[in-house]
């Protein structure tokens, strides 16, 4: 089998303009390497048959065939992800899959973006089934890298995004946006040449990245993907997992709130304070909600229309129990 595989590469390869046989062969080393995961440092291979994925925990092992690939001639498609991977994420990754060539996602639990006081130690992990779920959703690759082959020293350089930041989720963590900004600076400088897939969901991180990559000309198609949603309405989150039963009921009041706040845009409202009171009413209503903010803000720069027009977004927060839930929607007028 392996001799017959390999006179057809060669009938194949004899076959071209001899202009074209170094891309050739790239594209083919590559798409070996990229199926077997064997004999490369930091890199095993999972799954079985030929849509096992490699399992990539060194960076520099993850730039190399990323490299590799676009040598090759063909599209990279990036998602990265904190882990605890949902039907949200598989989404992100399929998008990817259909419009890129390989498809890489990184599952990486950025300890900079968390405040002392957040649940980094108890956010949810499972690499075992993140790695099967993208898998299974088209992915080619996963970086999985511990903190310290991420950090191997404590960071000197940090990467700050103005304005876009400070509000919102900014005014509620602080320190969180930084930590976003930097650790996706970093996972996009190894991608290389991309197009990477954020959901809609974290919408004023996605407007972060936006600027950031925008500001700094990574060479990166950042491509915004609808949130992705349970059956009544609640927004798929890793952090749904801590929701008690009674919780989880309560937390669709989030979706209620924004789908009233459109409601009224679309009815004629203009007056911001109206649509953002009403949302904090619906919210409020719900005894185990505790109200972060509800807002209506441009969809552009996230800043705070007089009168409502054009392209918007409506954001919410609010905790329920353990979870800290966030959500939007967005509304044209």
């Amino acid at each position: 089998m392996g001799s017959n595989l390999g006179d057809s590469r060669r009938l194949l390869r004899d076959a071209l303009d001899p202009s074209e046989r170094p891309a050739y062969e790239a594209m083919a080393a590559a798409a070996h390497r990229l199926s077997r995961g064997e004999g490369r440092s930091g890199i095993t291979s999972h799954g079985g048959g030929e849509g096992r994925v490699a399992l990539i925990d060194r960076v520099d092992a993850f730039r190399k065939e990323l490299e590799a690939v676009r040598a090759a001639g063909r599209t990279v498609g990036f998602v990265p992800t904190m882990g605890y991977l949902h039907e949200g994420h598989a989404s992100l990754i399929r998008r990817a899959a259909a419009e890129c060539d390989v498809v890489a996602v990184s599952v990486f639990v950025n300890p900079l973006q968390f405040a002392p006081t957040e649940d980094l130690a108890a956010y949810p992990r499972d690499l075992e089934r993140d790695v099967a779920l993208a898998e299974a959703s088209g992915a080619h690759l996963v970086l999985s890298p511990s903190t310290e082959e991420m950090y191997p020293e404590p960071m000197a350089t940090t990467v700050s995004v103005a304005t876009v930041s400070e509000g919102l989720e900014g005014a509620q963590r602080p320190t969180h946006f930084a930590g976003v900004a930097t650790v996706v600076a970093k996972l996009l400088a190894l991608a290389g040449p991309c197009r990477a897939y954020f959901g809609e969901k974290d919408f004023q991180q996605l407007a972060v990245i936006r600027r950031l990559v925008r500001d700094l000309s990574f060479p990166v198609d950042v491509v915004g993907c609808a949130t992705v949603r349970e059956p009544d309405g609640l927004a798929m989150s890793s952090r749904n997992i801590y929701l008690t039963g009674d919780e989880r009921v309560a937390a669709t009041v989030l979706y209620r709130a924004l789908t009233d706040g459109v409601r009224l845009v679309e009815a004629g409202e203009r007056d911001p304070a109206v649509v953002r009171d009403h949302m904090h009413a619906v919210i409020e209503s719900e005894p185990r909600a505790e109200l972060d903010y509800a807002e209506v803000v441009r969809a552009g720069d996230l800043s705070l229309p007089d009168t409502l027009s054009g392209e918007l977004r409506l954001l919410v927060a609010a905790r329920f129990g353990r979870a800290r839930l966030i959500d939007n929607r967005g509304v044209t007028i």
